[in-house]
């Protein structure tokens, strides 16, 4: 058997990475046609943004109890009941009903954060604090294939083949997720890990989080990085259909914006050599700037498709360190509970974009989603040069002949 396959067969680096990917694609395939079949539904961007405020509401305060679910279930139950959810999100949002459309969205929204608070804490586990630099950019170019290919398919799949079709292939791939750790026997926690020490009330940890700066700046940089992301994968299609270009032209925005996720190989170096403060500050900047002037161009739909697409490519530039600021800074004694509040950026940034913005377009029209979106990098470009210069920066090996194993 090849080195490769032998090392996807068994639990480590090639496994966790195999698994992020996994879960990328199944959500992947839906992050567009889930919004266009809100604005089907809904035919108000306004009242989209309410249902995804609500959602995501109910999503945050259930995602604070998955440190009680790893606990009482361990890592591997915990992310069994992580990629049900998926599934069962997925066969709610194939019904096309208003109701089920948001009981999807909330399994969607914890399956996914039990299954990245899991994986988070293998990777804290078996990968060296100096070695995540090399990590994440693996990561996020993995989970590139699955942002690039997944939008333009899924609403290629609802247009010409069948509306359900989307749904089946997203639910079959978190089945595959699910198969594929009973096949590798599962991801254990060595003996003794803080998991034994994670207390079940999230409100003793989150103080203790926030009382860190290290810990809320990188949390808050997370949280603006993925409010970004989650506008531009549920305005761009909607921008496509409302300026006239249509559904696939959303998927197809989308999935050419995604593709940006593949520099994020040459940004990691770039941040190992420069440091990632740099890098961040040149991301969220040059995302503002980009973002400002597709919303501004609005009037000229392919110039703003086009704009949209750059901007994507710019955000993939602060994708580049991923989640190394956190993964830095957190203590080893106390990776459960920090980890499990740092998730929460996600939530957070789901609950805080569609808030925002159902309350600007109440007052404006689409276009002001992008220029606030746009000032809000701006203002995230200024608190990333709070990083220490040097943060990230890769440090010579203690023994040359013994390379990173990622």
């Amino acid at each position: 058997m090849p080195r490769f396959l032998e090392s996807l067969a068994r639990p480590g680096y090639a496994a966790i990475l195999a698994m992020f990917t996994l879960d990328t694609v199944a959500r992947a395939i839906l992050i567009t046609v889930v919004p266009l079949q809100a604005y089907a539904l809904l035919a108000d961007v306004q009242h989209v943004s309410l249902l995804y405020f609500a959602a995501s509401a109910v999503g945050l305060c259930a995602t604070l109890s998955v440190p009680w679910l790893v606990q009482a279930l361990n890592r591997q139950g915990a992310l069994a009941i992580g990629t049900g959810c998926l599934v069962l999100a997925v066969l709610c949002f194939s019904l096309e009903q208003l109701w089920a459309l948001a009981l999807g969205l909330v399994l969607q929204m914890y399956g996914g954060a039990a299954i990245t608070i899991c994986l988070n804490l293998y990777v804290l586990e078996n990968i060296s604090k100096f070695a995540l630099t090399r990590f994440e950019p693996n990561r996020m170019l993995l989970a590139g294939i699955g942002w690039m290919a997944g939008p333009v398919l899924g609403v290629f799949l609802a247009s010409h083949v069948a509306p359900w079709l989307p749904f089946l292939l997203s639910g079959g791939v978190s089945l595959l997720l699910l198969l594929y750790l009973q096949v590798i026997g599962g991801l254990a926690a060595p003996v003794n890990l803080d998991v034994v020490r994670a207390r079940t009330n999230p409100a003793r940890f989150i103080p203790r989080f926030f009382a860190q700066p290290r810990l809320a700046l990188a949390w808050l940089l997370s949280v603006g990085r993925a409010a970004w992301w989650n506008m531009f994968y549920i305005y761009a299609p909607i921008y496509a259909v409302a300026t006239g270009l249509g559904e696939e032209a959303g998927g197809v925005i989308s999935s050419v914006g995604s593709a940006g996720l593949f520099t994020v190989m040459f940004w990691g170096w770039v941040g190992r050599r420069k440091g990632i403060r740099w890098v961040l500050v040149l991301g969220y900047a040059a995302t503002a700037v980009t973002t400002a002037l597709a919303g501004a161009t609005m009037g000229w739909p392919l110039l703003g498709a086009a704009l949209l697409v750059a901007s994507a490519f710019a955000a993939s530039i602060a994708d580049g360190p991923g989640n190394v600021p956190f993964l830095r800074a957190v203590h080893p004694y106390e990776r459960a509970e920090m980890t499990s509040v740092y998730s929460t950026y996600r939530e957070s940034a789901r609950l805080a974009m569609p808030a925002f913005n159902s309350v600007l377009l109440l007052l404006f029209p689409l276009p002001a989603v992008f220029v606030a979106s746009g000032a809000t990098m701006l203002a995230l470009a200024q608190v990333a040069r709070f990083l220490p210069r040097r943060f990230g920066r890769e440090r010579p090996a203690a023994d040359p002949t013994n390379p990173d194993p990622v």
